[in-house]
């Protein structure tokens, strides 16, 4: 039987589902009693709903897997993305099919993409009511008429529930995200993690998009007010200060993690956010820490107190990876339309822990696509076990467990839209300065935002720069209202030698990362490379 204005069992029943209760497209209010009546979750402050996930915590990138074909063998970037034979996701299929037979379901029909021109209609099938509201908050949401004429082009099918048979189903263990861009279909299993919905639609656009001349983006973005032709996006891995930077009260938000970049400009693939909790603050973060008492946020992995139901923000006893998803409408800054003109300035964000890097730094084209291919971060002692001094992290686009394609694809898609559109772009440092962790201090997010305003409004471009001796790029060499000594991060070690020998090392460790992609890049992109 199915509940709701269409009737999406009958696909259900095409792909062999049968016997299942089916609740299509189901509001907010609607979800939130069927998973409270289920169980799946306890009624908060505000209204909001709380679940835990259980020993996934996060995404599991080891059991994703695409399935190889025609379509995918030259076309996926095999060395990052797990492979599974055709037999084994029919199998697969079969099994979580089986499995859904008799199960109450619940199907959100949504569009991945506010350009009309290019969004794709997603459909999800999942046995628990509060992972259809939290894609329904992260997705967006058709109209009445577009629900009514919905086809879907993609359907994802998530059971929790349901564990997978390596030795069956050609997969690692019992949990598994697999793709087969033939029949235009996922399967997740295995966890109740809700990013691994999220982001497995963002690797289908990853996918799709390119061939469209679509540049896909794991980035935020936000728009001058009033002016959604001073558009600017910010790339940036966890830690560097992506969502905080962005969420500037004084732009308008277009969203908080993914974006595309056509001929048209730039858009947001989602319509929520799903946003980290950890040490969440009402001072620092007002709008999102608002979210955590609204009605309808899934909080997810958070700590509350048993009888006055406040939220421990500081308790990381389930994970540090605590989260809250809601629409994008809850912010007050938002955009109404999740679309803007092409970007004026790319900001690439990065956390140095080396104390080496310059607070800001401008990036010629080639420039941008060698520090965007490196994706570069850095991880602190104490933040891993066995993480004793301060860690290289590279990671390509800024996202590469969702970069279905090889990363240099993506790279010369930036480059193009750079060139051609005249943006500008920045490498951000908003890691260490005057000597490492442990020794100097992180740079003050007063300085950071300073220059970034600087950057976005067009004053800093008409400055004075230098050429930095070890990376290359431009450095300013004063900024109103910064210390000087601050932009030459040499001038605040105590020992300039000290720097030097750090310097050098940071260069070799860029270097050695970036020989993977030699082979694949053109000698501007080469010439540019440091080391």
């Amino acid at each position: 039987m199915e509940h709701g204005r269409i009737n999406p069992a009958q696909t259900l029943a095409a792909q062999g589902i049968t016997g299942a209760e089916v609740y299509c497209n189901q509001n907010e209010a609607a979800l939130m009693e069927a998973a409270l009546l289920r169980g799946e979750g306890r009624l908060g402050l505000g209204g909001v709903l709380h679940v835990a996930t259980g020993r996934h915590t996060g995404r599991s990138p080891k059991d994703k897997f695409v399935t190889r074909s025609a379509t995918t063998e030259d076309t996926i970037w095999w060395e990052a993305n797990g492979s599974m034979p055709p037999e084994g996701f029919a199998r697969l299929k079969a099994d979580m099919i089986a499995h859904a037979g008799g199960l109450d379901l619940f199907v959100q029909d949504l569009h991945a993409g506010a350009d009309p021109a290019l969004q794709v209609n997603v459909r999800m099938v999942t046995e628990l009511a509060w992972h259809a509201l939290f894609i329904r908050h992260l997705l967006r949401r058709p109209t009445a008429d577009e629900i009514d004429a919905f086809v879907p082009e993609f359907t994802l099918l998530n059971l929790p529930g349901f564990k997978a048979d390596p030795e069956r189903h050609g997969c690692r263990s019992e949990t598994v995200i697999a793709f087969d861009f033939d029949e235009r279909l996922v399967l997740i299993a295995g966890t109740e993690y809700a990013g691994e919905n999220k982001k497995a639609v963002f690797t289908l656009l990853n996918y799709l998009l390119p061939a469209q001349g679509v540049m896909p983006m794991h980035c935020s973005a936000n728009h001058a007010p009033g002016n959604p032709v001073d558009a600017a996006v910010f790339f940036g891995l966890s830690g560097t200060g992506k969502t905080t930077l962005s969420a500037d009260p004084s732009r308008v938000l277009i969203g908080d993690d993914e974006h595309g970049w056509s001929d048209r400009g730039i858009f947001n693939f989602e319509g929520g956010c799903y946003a980290k909790t950890i040490n969440l603050s009402a001072e620092a973060e007002p709008g999102i820490h608002a979210t955590t008492r609204r009605f309808a946020t899934v909080i997810e992995n958070m700590v509350h107190d048993e009888e006055t139901l406040e939220i421990d923000f500081a308790d990381d006893s389930l994970t540090a990876n605590t989260r809250c998803a809601y629409p994008l409408e809850a912010i007050d800054n938002a955009s109404d339309t999740g679309m803007a003109g092409h970007p004026k300035n790319i900001v690439m964000l990065t956390c140095d822990a080396f104390g080496v890097l310059p607070p800001i730094a401008r990036l010629t084209p080639a420039q941008a696509m060698y520090h965007f291919l490196s994706g570069f971060t850095a991880k602190v002692a104490g933040t891993e076990r066995g993480v004793t001094e301060p860690e290289p992290t590279f990671s390509t686009c800024f996202g590469a467990p969702f970069m279905p394609r090889r990363p240099e694809i993506y790279g010369a898609l930036l480059r193009e839209k750079m060139t051609t559109h005249g943006a500008t772009s920045w490498l951000v440092n908003t890691g260490w300065s005057g000597g490492a962790y442990g020794t100097g201090r992180r740079m003050p997010i007063a300085v950071t935002r300073a220059l970034l305003s600087a950057a976005l409004d067009g004053t800093l471009a008409e400055g004075r720069f230098r050429k930095d001796p070890f990376f290359g790029f431009e450095v300013p060499v004063d900024v109103e209202g910064v210390d000087p000594a601050i932009l030459d991060p040499r001038r605040t070690w105590a020992d300039p030698g000290a720097y030097d020998a750090q310097a050098h090392r940071l260069v070799g460790m860029f270097s050695d990362n970036f020989e993977q992609y030699l082979p694949f890049i053109d000698e501007d992109v080469r010439a540019a490379a440091i080391g």
